[in-house]
């Protein structure tokens, strides 16, 4: 029993440990085939500022999403293409109704979760949120959560 008791306070003290690290969003990325046609989505669908590569531009295309916070579409000649819309970026913005307004005179679609087009989610906690698809097809989800 001692054993067990000590095993218990040891894994405990483990995890608490593990929650002590002062994580920051760094960044997410893609792998895409068209590198050009799915980082011009970012940069003028989503306005995202591109920056550049640290050393391969011609692999790799990255943007800045706020602050520090990146996307790095990362070329590559084979892709996997099975695309579920519960593996996504997210991204939340405060300006939703304005960027629904830019996607529609744009003919921009988006789905809500479920899937109808041009549909809005509100989420059981009072966020809205929309769902994008870029060139090839990798979700985006845009909500108006509150950080």
């Amino acid at each position: 029993m001692k054993k067990i008791v000590l095993l218990l306070i040891f894994i405990s003290g483990s995890f608490a440990s593990a929650q002590s690290f002062d994580f920051q969003y760094d960044h997410y990325s893609f792998i895409v085939k068209d590198l050009d046609k799915v980082g011009s989505f970012y940069k003028n669908v989503l306005n995202l500022k591109e920056i550049p590569h640290p050393s391969d531009t011609t692999n790799f295309k990255w943007f800045i999403v706020n602050g520090n916070s990146q996307l790095h579409l990362i070329r590559k000649d084979s892709v996997a293409m099975e695309h579920s819309k519960s593996v996504h970026l997210c991204l939340a913005t405060q300006k939703l109704e304005e960027l629904i307004t830019y996607l529609e005179e744009n003919n921009v679609t988006y789905w809500d979760w479920p899937g109808k087009e041009n549909s809005v989610t509100l989420r059981a906690d009072g966020v809205r949120q929309i769902y994008l698809k870029d060139p090839e097809n990798n979700w985006v989800e845009i909500n108006n959560a509150v950080h």
